[in-house]
């Protein structure tokens, strides 16, 4: 029983006055929540994804249950689908971290309990774990379960499926708090989910797609042709397809395309061709990731540095990174 030695931590999480573990569920204060591969289930029934009806042997009960307005099912299935397909950590996400985390003084974390929100498969906890006294991983997907294989080693690490917007926790549960490339995926307005988070831990690190506002116009000419492809792509499950079509995306247009950026190098150009920046030194392997992310996502929110700085009116602090990805930044309660 993984949790057996965790109560005193989920008791504190959760706020709770009385927490009982059985071997396949866990008890908050009179309410059961299921315990699946170490995988604590907060979704209510009807956000369910199928294999874990299955698993669950309640398909009948939720299936065709409508969940709440603000619950997007197809980009649960997206991300868990994704996850499932890359769900391996690789060397290059190492970079990639410390790209996210420069606004971070990494030895403070060392005694605090860190929140990692829509984890996917762990790829940021992965590089905290030996940095920080205890994990909270939540996602809504199943690529929860991913994570869990992924942190195996890590008995300082909690799992929970949940619904960002809906989670049974305490305020301040975590002295701090990360949600990278998230929150533009939801259904509702990624800035005002950004303040809604202030509840839950007093240092925020965030991750949204920005709007291109530091980038030439004709970009944004290049998003609505993309975000016009993404709004038919985005319905069409078929794995092999989706297969198909991201191995075409990395091969035919993001690999080129970071070749003429490095060919445009010597006369200043680079930051001319779209995808270069971003894309420079990665592998066919993660760009075909990436692929998938952006064109089978239904929902993507952009933001600008400006409306950004415009939630200092709720923060005492929010520090903007100038550096790659953008936008991620720093807020402070």
């Amino acid at each position: 029983m993984y949790y057996q030695n965790k109560l005193d931590s989920l008791k504190d999480v959760f706020g709770a006055e009385q927490i009982q573990l059985e071997l396949d569920c866990l008890w908050v204060d009179g309410r059961a929540y299921p315990i699946v591969d170490d995988v604590i289930v907060l979704l209510e029934p009807s956000q369910y994804p199928a294999p874990l009806r299955k698993r669950l042997q309640n398909g009948g009960q939720s299936k065709g249950t409508p969940g709440p307005d603000d619950f997007a099912e197809d980009i649960q299935f997206t991300f868990g689908e994704e996850w499932k397909t890359y769900s391996k950590i690789v060397a290059e996400n190492d970079k990639e971290f410390q790209q996210y985390f420069d606004l971070v003084d990494l030895d403070q974390l060392s005694d605090l309990r860190v929140c990692d929100l829509g984890c996917g498969i762990g790829r940021w906890s992965y590089f905290l774990r030996n940095k920080c006294r205890e994990l909270v991983l939540v996602d809504f997907s199943e690529a929860v379960f991913v994570a869990r294989e992924n942190l195996r080693d890590s008995d300082h690490a909690i799992f929970f499926m949940g619904d960002i917007k809906r989670l049974p926790f305490r305020n301040d549960f975590a002295e701090f708090l990360f949600s990278l490339g998230v929150l533009h995926h939801l259904p509702t307005p990624a800035l005002d989910e950004v303040v809604a988070l202030k509840n839950y831990a007093p240092r925020l690190l965030i991750y949204l797609y920005y709007a291109l506002d530091n980038r030439p116009v004709f970009y944004k000419y290049l998003l609505s042709a993309v975000n016009l492809a993404r709004g038919i792509l985005a319905k069409l499950r078929n794995p092999h397809f989706r297969e198909v079509f991201c191995w075409l995306g990395a091969i035919a247009v993001y690999r080129p395309m970071v070749c003429l950026g490095i060919m445009l190098k010597p006369f200043g150009l680079e930051e001319q061709v779209p995808l270069y920046q971003g894309y420079q030194g990665k592998s066919i392997r993660r760009i075909r990731q990436d692929v998938y992310d952006r064109f089978f996502t239904r929902i993507e929110q952009r933001v600008s540095r400006r409306e950004i700085l415009e939630l200092e009116g709720t923060f005492s602090k929010i520090n903007v990174s100038d550096e790659i990805p953008y936008w991620h930044f720093l807020c402070m309660r």
